[in-house]
């Protein structure tokens, strides 16, 4: 058996958990190409940067028909996190492999913690707030915040190699005053251009290895697929304990 087809195994069986659960898991793979199959950091990095475009490709297109998206929030922030992604994954080849592992730890960890803060804050939120439209995007508040959440996070990505999706969505609900639907469906457009723009920066350094990626986005997307078909078995308590778990996991398997 070759290597690669080892990979697109494992990452079967990895994009099942991440489809069962809903759960993006940038980390997980960053994770299981290093310590289990000993690739560089810097090329999980990029790979599973650029995964993540695929992903959010079926995504946006599921959630634009569903009506979810705010099109133009989603451009605008997506864009400026583009140019962040890009300027960030230069400095990652700045970063020594071993201090590198451990701050994409810390990121994965502080993604499991956002990811609980976002639960706690939509709970407490009227449902009525979710049939809200879109919000205005000719205000200059609007056009200070909005590039601002972009770039941020676009760099967060870039650097670390993470899809940064609890950020994301905690500016667009926070700063932007989205609700959850909006700001699920607006991110998975602006994790695109995030996504390209971050796995372009690595493939011009040398990091991104384009028969690895064919192989993880096969096994991924594959397995999600088949997962997301058992997630309405499992009670909602678990499903979004292992949201908040899985980058954590994703983090503590970087630390060994």
């Amino acid at each position: 058996m070759i290597p690669l087809l080892e990979v697109a195994l494992v990452m079967l069986a990895l994009g099942f958990l991440l489809g069962f659960v809903g759960a993006g898991g940038s980390g997980f793979i960053i994770s299981i190409l290093t310590v289990v199959f000993g690739y560089p950091i810097h090329t999980a990095l990029g790979t599973a940067l650029a995964a993540m475009f695929f992903s959010s490709f079926s995504g946006s297109v599921s959630h634009y028909r569903e009506g979810n998206m705010e099109l133009r929030s989603g451009v605008v922030v997506g864009l400026t996190g583009a140019a962040g992604a890009w300027i960030s994954s230069g400095w990652s080849s700045l970063i020594p492999e071993d201090r590198l592992g451990y701050l994409t730890s810390g990121m994965l960890f502080a993604s499991g913690l956002a990811l609980w803060f976002r639960m706690v804050y939509v709970s407490r939120r009227p449902s009525a707030d979710d049939d809200q439209g879109p919000v205005a995007v000719q205000n200059r508040r609007f056009w200070l915040l909005a590039p601002l959440i972009g770039f941020l996070t676009g760099s967060l990505s870039g650097l670390f190699g993470i899809g940064s999706t609890p950020f994301i969505q905690l500016g667009l609900m926070l700063l932007l005053g989205m609700s959850m639907r909006y700001a699920a469906g607006t991110t998975m457009l602006v994790i695109m251009p995030i996504a390209l723009a971050g796995g372009a920066g690595y493939f011009t350094i040398g990091y991104l290895d384009v028969h690895l990626l064919v192989a993880v986005v096969i096994g991924t997307m594959t397995g999600a697929y088949i997962g997301a078909k058992f997630t309405k078995r499992v009670p909602q308590i678990w499903l979004k304990t292992c949201m908040v778990l899985t980058p954590m996991i994703g983090g503590a398997i970087l630390l060994l």
